[in-house]
């Protein structure tokens, strides 16, 4: 596994929630991205870019040009395939600020560890309906990421695209109330994890390293097809992932190293701001 898997099944995944969103989506051999499709900066996404050094600044000002003229804010996804070398540098002078790095992390599935298991009353089941999407956003809305704004985009984006794959969405629950979340995006053989979070009052529980796995091996199990006479499924028949791949936070990169997962580098974000 390398670390341009990781940055593929990313791009793949913001790519399509900001067209979900109505961004504008640039995607040629110079440039992808998708702007404009949402309030968030982390989702008005550069994802990738393979420049001249002639060609980067121009491209840079395009972006930061159509970011104004959409009234939000945005970020570039910089990753090791990204060129030209000096990018960086050219993103701080043509408008953005550096804002943080996340650890790119991967695991072969039949490797994953069962170190993190939960407490024996939880129990996790994946999100098939708009009722229980309602509830998978209230939860990751009590602490990931911006909270209640971002839950409330993402879960809409969620609905819109709908329950089957690519997208695995899943809800735990502790005596009965939900306090964790997590989501699967598949591409070709890997299972992208994202939107893991654990509500304050069930933290240091083990849960967030519970529904990462569950989530993880449940992508690494090949669905089986109906049997004779039974309705196909638009699940079934789906063939298993090899690898999962995450962006850690440093709070959780830990918990995914108990559970296997690896360290490969790392996706610099760039960030404009109003």
């Amino acid at each position: 596994m390398r670390i341009q898997a990781i940055e593929a099944n990313t791009a793949e995944l913001l790519l399509r929630m900001g067209t979900a969103g109505g961004g504008v989506r640039r995607n040629d051999a110079k440039a992808q991205w998708t702007i404009g499709g949402s309030p968030l900066d982390y989702h008005n996404a550069v994802v990738a870019a393979d420049l001249s050094a002639e060609e980067a600044d121009e491209v840079i000002a395009e972006s930061l040009a159509l970011m104004k003229a959409q009234g939000v804010p945005g970020t570039w996804h910089v990753g090791p395939s990204m060129r030209p070398g000096d990018l960086r540098e050219r993103l701080v002078a043509g408008g953005f600020a550096y804002d943080g790095r996340e650890p790119a992390m991967a695991v072969e599935i039949g490797k994953l560890s069962r170190a993190e298991l939960g407490p024996p009353e939880l129990e996790i089941a994946r999100v098939s309906t708009d009722e229980e999407m309602a509830v998978w956003e209230e939860t990751l809305g009590r602490g990931f990421g911006e909270g209640p704004p971002e839950a409330a985009w993402v879960a809409e984006i969620f609905r819109r695209e709908g329950y089957d794959d690519p997208w695995r969405h899943y809800l735990a629950r502790l005596d009965g109330k939900p306090v964790a979340t997590a989501t699967i995006f598949l591409t070709e053989d890997v299972a992208g994890v994202y939107f893991v979070m654990t509500v304050p009052e069930a933290r240091r529980k083990g849960i967030g390293g519970a529904i990462t796995q569950y989530a993880v091996r449940a992508a690494g199990e090949a669905e089986s097809l109906p049997a004779a006479g039974e309705a196909e499924s638009p699940r079934a028949g789906r063939s298993a992932a090899r690898y999962a791949v995450l962006g850690a936070s440093s709070a959780g990169q830990p918990v995914y190293e108990r559970l296997g997962f690896v360290a490969l580098g790392g996706i610099e974000l760039y960030a404009f701001h109003w």
